[in-house]
């Protein structure tokens, strides 16, 4: 028969894996009568769980939020996914973000059982993690975005452009992008449009408004895709749109969406559209990824791949017509 302590571990794991179970079927899968279940309920809410009970024929039990964060029971898989995630933070995201990462990481590592300790040793010798780049962002300026999103309320913020100009922003915030950098997807009322801000150029702390009504979002919700067209086309002076003769999937693998949006237009073709500094670092890209192409705009792009094409010539001597080698005179006079 299972224990009271390994029982209520239990109880505790399948009220955190679901928003809210039927009284009955948690009886059921804990193998334990309904009385029995009440009680075990009433001894988890004395540890500090706030868990929520609703009587009559559909009632059942949920857990709730707290004053503060209580004790997780998590399987063996789940913590090492936590593991894996909280090491890759450490490193990937932010240096304060990186910090608590850490921290957390070490609290969690701290009370593993010794096979489960073994395996993420065992990880955390293996995983190798390149220095992080990009801007550092603070964790409590996400957190507060992120905050905003969710709770649908107003931002306030001071905002420096690309080229170091600041303006006041008042925007409706719609959620958080992580491409390598943070973005944050907002309406701006002031430019009535929606608009991507990179979240290391707000340039103070945000402040919080009223509540406000959602607006049908870009994208049709898609916010990655509303930032990835944002930063691979809109964010560059130039511009342009080439048909790859491979099927989406191939290509997309190959491009990261911060740097170009790609369209399914059959089996065997996608559309790129993409943006750059110049047209011949473009045209000397589009050729890197190895795969052939039409130019569909600009027309000055296939200007740039002829340019590259007649330099590639003279590098290997093609299409250049040698110097004359005198012929030996028979007369050595």
């Amino acid at each position: 028969m299972v224990g009271t302590s390994a029982r209520l571990l239990r109880l505790l794991t399948l009220l955190q894996s679901r928003r809210f179970w039927p009284g009955a079927a948690l009886a059921e899968r804990l193998e334990i009568t309904e009385r029995t279940l009440r009680r075990d309920v009433e001894r988890l809410r004395s540890l500090g769980y706030p868990i929520h009970g609703q009587s009559g024929v559909a009632g059942g039990y949920a857990l709730e939020a707290g004053a503060q964060l209580p004790p997780l029971s998590l399987a063996d898989d789940e913590a090492l996914a936590v593991a894996i995630a909280l090491r890759t933070a450490t490193n990937a995201l932010s240096a304060s973000i990186g910090e608590a990462a850490l921290r957390a990481l070490s609290k969690l590592e701290r009370v593993f059982p010794l096979e489960l300790r073994q395996r993420a040793n065992a990880l955390r010798a293996s995983v190798l993690l390149l220095e992080r780049r990009g801007p550092s962002i603070d964790v409590a300026l996400l957190s507060t975005l992120a905050h905003a999103c969710d709770e649908r309320r107003e931002l306030f913020f001071g905002y420096a452009g690309r080229g170091g100009e600041r303006s006041a922003r008042e925007v409706e915030p719609a959620g958080l992008v992580h491409t390598g950098r943070w973005y944050l997807v907002a309406f701006d009322r002031d430019r009535q449009d929606w608009r991507t801000f990179r979240v290391d150029r707000i340039a103070e702390a945000p402040r919080l408004g009223k509540r406000y009504t959602p607006r049908p979002p870009p994208e049709g919700g898609d916010l990655r895709a509303y930032v990835s067209r944002s930063i691979a086309e809109r964010g560059y002076p130039v511009r342009a749109v080439v048909v790859m003769m491979a099927p989406a999937e191939e290509v997309a693998a190959r491009v990261p969406a911060s740097v170009a949006v790609v369209e399914r237009l059959d089996a065997e073709r996608c559309r790129l559209a993409t943006g750059a500094h110049s047209l011949r670092s473009l045209a000397a890209w589009l050729l890197m990824l190895g795969i052939d192409f039409e130019v569909v705009e600009p027309k000055e792009l296939c200007d740039e791949l002829r340019a590259l094409r007649d330099r590639v010539d003279r590098v290997l001597g093609e299409g250049v017509a040698k110097p004359a080698v005198a012929e030996p005179s028979g007369d050595r006079g």
